[in-house]
């Protein structure tokens, strides 16, 4: 199969579509910005890779003072690993004989932390990793208020003692994601939440520490909690992922960071004055928290979505000069769904491609 990828060099305007186009200046420049942050914080960064899901973009996370990078799923760590990164950390439970073999096997390639809540998927694997002769480094999930996984600190207490005196196993720490109020509008609601649930996964801390086990790493952390999360006495790094591009939704928390991301269209069809047709639906740009807006032209919206077609509302003469063949550009309100839809994306710098970037990580769910 022929991507037909185009050339370095090639006008924005003149990239085939639907594709996500990306500002490199302004990606590289929130990269540089959160790490600063979180420098002046005296906190490490950890992104979630489940945003970009490209080594490119962790490469640029990394040398920029990234101690690693959190992946979502075991599809997505083997891929950082292949490319490799040397350390990951699954924030979340990786369940089954057959994806814990998998997660053991990176173990011999790079450093390795997954999240467990469970006395079972602990046996599970010491067992795994005993047997391959590996080590796993396994960190406690504490439900600090979102309520979708996690224990609480007597049960983070528990687990702790049984994983300290697992062989195959080091215990190296607790995480927990207040992610249900990391899009909280209000700052003041946002601070008063993210502190309240730091609050739990620091308390679970002092008590695994008050029984005589070392807790090196207190993970957290999204985007929308960076600058709060990471300024709580006793947290030791962020998982932040979607401020590397941000989108629609996000920009609607705050404007720390700028937008780098949008999907470029082309107009293919014309029949009514105050409607467009493009060749962008849903199987390119998610609509999981509402339509995207329509960047270019300024004043265009989007109607609705089918699978391969797009109707955009054209309200004024300026959009309504679109012509069949012009490009249509929106900033999606969730990057993370849009992106895994794409196989590349194009960085654009002074208006013209720099680079077509992979995207190895879409699809690896598993």
């Amino acid at each position: 199969m022929t991507d037909y990828l185009p050339l370095p060099g090639t006008p924005v305007e003149e990239l085939d579509t639907p594709c996500i186009i990306i500002d490199l200046d302004v990606a590289e420049s929130n990269i540089a910005k959160l790490q600063t942050a979180a420098n002046e914080m005296g906190v490490d960064v950890r992104p979630h890779s489940k945003t970009n899901k490209s080594p490119y973009w962790v490469r640029k996370q990394l040398d920029a003072g990234a101690i690693g990078v959190c992946c979502a799923k075991v599809g997505e760590a083997e891929v950082m690993v292949e490319a490799g990164v040397p350390e990951v950390m699954i924030p979340n439970q990786v369940i089954g004989k057959r994806k814990i073999a998998r997660l053991v096997a990176l173990a011999r390639s790079a450093k390795i932390i997954v999240a467990v809540e469970s006395a079972g998927n602990v046996d599970d694997l010491s067992s795994a990793s005993t047997a391959a002769g590996a080590e796993l480094g396994v960190i406690v999930e504490v439900n600090v208020g979102m309520d979708r996984c996690g224990v609480d600190g007597d049960g983070a207490v528990e687990l702790a003692k049984q994983i300290d005196a697992a062989p195959g196993l080091r215990f190296d720490g607790l995480m927990g994601y207040e992610g249900h109020v990391v899009a909280e509008r209000d700052y003041e609601i946002r601070k008063t939440e993210a502190e309240k649930a730091m609050a739990i996964l620091t308390g679970a801390a002092d008590q695994i520490r008050g029984v005589g086990i070392d807790v090196k790493l207190v993970s957290a952390a999204g985007t929308g909690t960076y600058n709060i999360t990471g300024r709580v006495d006793g947290v030791t790094e962020l998982q932040c992922g979607s401020y590397i591009f941000m989108d629609g939704d996000y920009l609607e928390v705050f404007n720390d960071f700028e937008p780098a991301l949008s999907v470029l269209a082309t107009v293919i069809s014309r029949q009514k004055q105050e409607v467009a047709i493009v060749d962008m639906g849903l199987k390119s740009i998610s609509m999981d928290r509402g339509l995207a807006e329509v960047i270019s032209p300024a004043s265009a919206s989007i109607i609705k979505h089918s699978e391969e077609h797009t109707a955009v509302n054209l309200p004024d003469d300026a959009s309504q000069a679109l012509k069949v063949g012009d490009k249509v550009r929106s900033r999606p309100t969730h990057g993370d769904t849009t992106i895994n839809l794409h196989e590349y994306y194009f960085g654009i710098r002074n208006g013209k491609l720099e680079q077509a970037i992979p995207i190895p990580g879409r699809g690896k769910f598993r």
